[in-house]
């Protein structure tokens, strides 16, 4: 990826003096979006990597009649996501995320996203998130042991494995032991459904209605049906059960506890369907994400075994054999520096969008109302003028003093500004204190002639039947 030219530059500099911004960035010459569309549907971290390195730090493509502009640029992307957040709407993508996860915290936007936010921020408070990270770590223990019954010598589905682990421990924190196992499949196999469906279907690009009987918005509505029948029980037995206390003391303090006792200024609480739709919201981002990085940070291990090692001996000194605390998690340095690193290389979050609300000066250029704005943390992270060798997996980089050099929007697996994930620390924490558990117990060796293949979805997943690893057990073998 190259800077901008000195020769943009100039002329940037130039229009400023002048008073005026620049109207147009360099870009495809594609009138109507329809080439590019393809182009997208087809492999489109290739064509977003094509513009970047054909045009520099900020495009302009069309993109089947809309404006869209890349941003590439650490600086231009926090001009976009903070700076002028006031003149930034959720973008296109967001709007059919709407038209499955409802109006939740990742897809509303205005008075009503500003109080979802304040409502949602009181079950991820620090003290609230202590209390989840013990259920995590019991969850981990209790799937390794009786769940996944992992033994020596036995191959399994990576990321599968891993789903299933952030699976059982997202529906433990929403629902504490209200939720079943028929439950937790159901809602992962819809999971499994909604991501085939934002993987660049055709209903997805050109935004078909949901009742357009195209055999994949069947196969979506029959599993969003299926979803909300579980939701929508747990709900209506959580809100009997809280009718019937008394203390406080008596509530669940689980995740939907906390949801279902929070109130605005008003005194008002969320209704049935706001809790629907922040509920499918957390186990799509809460689930989904996890999953991926450990998956990520796994592969990555089984493939730099210094690293692998350097890790485990962390572990060792700090936890001496016993599960990981909470308390823990601040000693574990150099476990969050592997995986700050392995979600540099392969952010689960792997773009961030913006619709321009009202016109914007950035990078010198006129960004009009109803533009589409796109950063992505896939190709930003891997920009060699923040991150040297950036192929190379190197969790040293996130040394003190190295994470401290680079621009803030170089590293941005939670997005960022308002919109900031609102669970980054739960996130991460529960990826720290999971791969902790795992990688005590466990040494991951990748079966022969596997590469990690990726599709964007709503997420970064891994391609085809996912990664292959063996099993051996910390002792028996490593």
């Amino acid at each position: 990826m190259s800077p901008r030219t000195p020769n943009a530059s100039s002329w940037i500099d130039r229009a400023r003096s002048l008073g005026r911004a620049i109207e147009r960035p360099p870009g495809p010459a594609d009138p109507t979006g329809l080439w590019n569309a393809l182009r997208l549907s087809s492999g489109t971290l290739e064509l977003l990597r094509e513009l970047t390195d054909s045009y520099g730090d900020i495009v302009h493509f069309k993109l089947l009649g809309s404006d869209y502009y890349l941003l590439n640029h650490p600086n231009d992307i926090e001009e976009a996501i903070a700076r002028q957040a006031g003149s930034m709407a959720r973008d296109e993508y967001i709007e059919a995320l709407e038209r499955t996860l409802g109006s939740g915290l990742l897809t509303s936007d205005g008075e009503l996203w500003r109080r979802q936010r304040k409502l949602m921020a009181q079950a991820f408070t620090p003290r609230r998130i202590r209390d989840y990270g013990e259920t995590m770590v019991a969850v981990t223990d209790r799937a390794l042991d009786r769940g996944l019954d992992l033994h020596e010598g036995q191959v399994i589905n990576l990321h599968a494995a891993m789903s299933r682990i952030t699976m059982e421990v997202v529906a433990a924190v929403l629902f504490g032991a209200a939720i079943t196992a028929e439950q937790v499949a159901i809602v992962g196999a819809t999971m499994e459904t909604l991501n085939e469906f934002y993987a660049n279907s055709p209903e997805v690009l050109l935004m078909l209605p949901r009742w357009v009987p195209t055999p994949l918005n069947r196969r979506v509505n029959a599993a969003i049906e299926r979803l909300d029948s579980v939701v929508y029980s747990i709900i209506a037995r959580r809100r009997s059960l809280l009718g019937q206390r008394r203390a406080p003391e008596q509530l669940r303090h689980d995740l939907l506890d906390t949801l279902l006792t929070a109130l605005d200024e008003g005194g008002a609480g969320m209704t049935d369907q706001q809790l629907r739709d922040e509920v499918t919201t957390l186990f799509l981002a809460g689930h989904e994400t996890t999953a991926l990085a450990l998956a990520h940070t796994i592969y990555l291990l089984a493939k730099h075994p210094e690293i692998e090692r350097r890790l485990v001996a962390e572990l060792d000194e700090v936890l001496a054999g016993r599960l990981p605390t909470v308390e823990d998690a601040a000693a574990l340095r150099y476990t969050r520096q592997v995986l700050d690193e392995s979600m540099r290389l392969y952010p689960p979050a792997w773009t961030t969008g913006r619709e321009v609300s009202r016109e914007v000066e950035i990078a010198g250029y006129r960004i009009p109302r109803g533009a589409q704005l796109l950063m992505s943390q896939w190709l930003v992270h891997r920009d060699p003028r923040f991150f040297p060798d950036p192929e190379a997996f190197d969790p040293d980089r996130w040394l003190p003093e190295r994470a401290k050099a680079l621009p803030r929007y170089a590293y941005f697996p939670f997005g960022g500004g308002p919109r900031v994930c609102i669970g980054n620390h739960f996130a991460l924490l529960e990826a720290t204190l999971v791969l902790a558990v795992l990688m005590q117990r466990h040494h991951f060796e990748l079966l022969p002639g596997q590469t990690l293949a990726l599709t964007p979805s709503v997420t970064l997943r891994q391609k085809g039947p996912g990664l292959r690893v063996r099993v051996h057990r910390r002792g028996a073998r490593y």
